[in-house]
């Protein structure tokens, strides 16, 4: 897996997570003024590991 940081058509910054066969599995899902906003973005992601994984039961 691989973070891809970019600038979106609009001058925003950007993040993209592949997987090994480069199909998208997350990105930033909003676009930032700074750089080092996006890469903070990416930080958390990185950090999230050990986040507990809640089902949600019908719509949501």
């Amino acid at each position: 897996m691989y973070y891809v940081l970019y600038k979106d058509a609009g001058g925003y910054w950007r993040w993209r997570l592949r997987a090994a066969n480069n199909k998208t599995i997350a990105d930033s899902g909003e676009g930032y003024f700074n750089r080092s906003d996006a890469l903070s973005g990416i930080a958390l992601v990185k950090q999230s590991s050990n986040a507990p994984v809640r089902e949600a039961s019908g719509a949501f």
